[in-house]
């Protein structure tokens, strides 16, 4: 009895030695790296099964995909692309009250989805749409809380970076999680549309002027970016193309109209672009070599079965279980960015939800849409503290402009996770 109560004593300080190295800013891949090493030694298992699963993400065929549309985001970012897409959209909605807002809402989430960031559209699209909301007329609080939550709406739209590494963790279908993704992203951007429209229904001075001349001038400025999309999904679901292949082609097509056709982008700022989207990419994959590697230690023990008589013993059904599943999930967001949060929680919470009879692609779609609240929730989303800094504003004042966009795609969240039927329609 001594011998186990001192082995479990020795697992718990373990486990507080690593949590507090976590939070006095050791990287996150070696605190799993560790944990997963102590495991694996207490099991007895020899150490090499690390390196192994960490080889064997090499053979995911899909995983070349993630680097590919990283670098095209950040050389869209670069270039000025991001302006035409707001003019495009100015032109086309432009004269709807609220329009400008709805063009804000379908600017950034069609940045992001390529991005796969949310802090590099506020960064990137911020500078051109926060200006122009003030000056159209909208409250400069309205105007702060549209662009702060603009930032994370990509997330649910192909091909965006978290759905692809979702489905590699959790050996999803991604051409099935990007079909998944298209009617709750659109059900955030219209709720949150809806809501621009009611706030700005009497604002005369938000509205633009419909124009053909310009409609047709935008879309030609436009022209090189337009066919992107069409490229992506056009070529996946037709069957031309696989993922990462979509992935390949993207890359050629961004890549010869910025610095080619455009000219836009020098060709001298071409290893910079790299350099900066391949540091994001890295830390994604040493997070998620080393988080495959202490997920196989968690399964062989049984963590998911304890987990789940666990929470069995308290949660009747699967109404319960998923409004326990987004609190957490809401947690989890504001103290953890969301690639760390997929390759972390994603193989714990999956054969648990599978035994509730949620489907494995609802559940991505869940677990991405309650993400994006995260970085939105005070005290510590990071879209906060990106809005409050590029826009040069107050914490708490980016608090209170927030939190009428969050209450709304809080409302969405819920929707999404009790109407599976809106992830899963178009999957026949």
């Amino acid at each position: 009895m001594r011998i186990a109560d001192t082995g479990r004593a020795r697992v718990i300080l373990t486990g507080i030695l690593l949590v507090l190295l976590a939070l006095l800013g050791a990287p996150l891949f070696a605190v799993i790296a560790a944990s997963a090493m102590i495991g694996f030694s207490r099991a007895g298992v020899d150490l090499s099964v690390m390196a192994i699963e960490f080889f064997g993400i090499a053979e995911t065929p899909v995983l070349v995909a993630i680097p590919l549309f990283t670098f095209a985001g950040f050389l869209l970012s670069e270039g000025q692309a991001p302006r035409r897409l707001v003019r495009l959209s100015q032109a086309l909605l432009g004269w709807l009250p609220g329009g400008l807002a709805m063009i804000s809402l379908a600017a950034c989430a069609l940045f992001t989805a390529f991005t796969g960031a949310s802090g590099v559209t506020i960064v990137a699209l911020g500078a051109l749409l926060f200006p122009a909301l003030v000056q159209a007329g909208y409250s400069e609080r309205f105007s702060l809380g549209l662009v702060t939550a603009s930032g994370s709406l990509g997330l649910l739209f192909a091909p965006s970076l978290p759905l692809i590494l979702y489905g590699v963790v959790a050996q999803a279908p991604i051409d099935d999680l990007f079909l998944a993704g298209i009617l709750p992203g659109t059900l955030m951007l219209v709720l949150l549309s809806l809501y621009g429209y009611w706030r700005n229904r009497h604002a005369r001075g938000s509205r633009g002027e419909a124009s053909a001349r310009e409609v047709l001038a935008a879309v030609r400025e436009a022209k090189w970016e337009l066919p992107l999309p069409i490229v992506v999904l056009g070529g996946i679901y037709s069957g031309y193309f696989a993922v990462s292949e979509a992935a390949a082609v993207t890359v050629f097509y961004v890549a010869i109209v910025e610095f080619a056709v455009l000219r836009e982008v020098p060709w001298r700022s071409a290893a910079r672009i790299v350099r900066d989207s391949m540091v994001l990419v890295g830390a994604i994959l040493i997070i998620l070599g080393m988080s495959l590697a202490s997920t196989n230690y968690l399964i062989d023990i049984g963590l998911p079965q304890r987990l789940f008589e666990l929470i069995s013993e308290h949660v009747e059904g699967r109404g319960t279980f998923l409004a326990a599943l987004l609190l957490f999930l809401l947690v989890l967001g504001a103290i953890l960015d969301i690639f760390s949060a997929i390759v972390l929680v994603v193989p714990l919470i999956l054969p648990v939800a599978s035994l509730y009879g949620i489907h494995p692609i609802h559940l991505g779609i869940v677990f991405l849409a309650a993400m994006e609240l995260g970085y939105l929730t005070p005290p510590v989303g990071l879209n906060l503290f990106i809005s409050s800094y590029r826009f040069d504003k107050d914490i708490i004042a980016v608090y209170w402009a927030t939190l009428p966009f969050l209450l709304v795609l809080m409302l969405c969240v819920v929707i999404i996770a009790y109407v599976p039927e809106l992830s899963l329609f178009l999957l026949g």
